[in-house]
């Protein structure tokens, strides 16, 4: 991807993920600075530690042109949307606060499957075989869209009305610092 980029021509850009699809491994940032699109690669934002971005999502990125357009090389920072206020929590997180959740640890796990259609699925901490609920909706509240079997992340967990579930989801390299 890099072997077609200019190295003198890096520069700064802020701006709003347009779409993200993991599928296709590719999506669009729009310039606060108006332009063209961004082309945001799904190997750089591998390289921040995330395998998707959920829409309009600020980020921060070093771009550089190609003859493909500009693309973006590497994610500085990715600030997920603010939430809508009018959006009540998940039920079984309505009694805990941010910084109730913020005091949980970061487990290791690994996804075992989740379906974004359906809005859900699990994962499981490491060393534990139960499952850990995943709903789509606390992805979005962490500015992630999607996340695929296999893949690591690091949850925080409380125990619901079902069972455990994720309050908080986070990247690999979370985790791994």
């Amino acid at each position: 991807m890099t072997d077609d980029i200019e190295s003198d021509t890096a520069q700064v850009m802020t701006g709003v993920v347009k779409w993200f699809d993991p599928s296709k491994g590719f999506g669009f940032v729009v310039c606060d600075t108006g332009g063209p699109d961004v082309l945001l690669h799904a190997n750089v934002l591998r390289n921040f530690g995330q395998g998707s971005v959920v829409d309009g999502s600020v980020i921060s990125m070093t771009v550089q042109q190609s003859d493909r357009g500009i693309q973006a090389v590497k994610i500085l920072t990715l600030t997920p949307p603010k939430g809508d206020q009018s959006t009540p929590p998940l039920r079984d997180m309505e009694e805990f606060t941010a910084d109730e959740i913020a005091a949980q640890p970061v487990l290791p796990a690994r996804v075992k499957w989740f379906d974004k259609g359906k809005g859900f699925g699990f994962a499981n901490v490491f060393g534990d075989a139960a499952d850990v609920f995943v709903h789509v909706e606390v992805l979005r509240r962490c500015g992630l869209s999607d996340l695929q079997a296999g893949e690591g992340i690091g949850l925080r967990l409380i125990e619901g009305s079902r069972g455990r579930m994720a309050v908080d989801v986070v990247s690999w390299e979370t985790v791994a610092k």
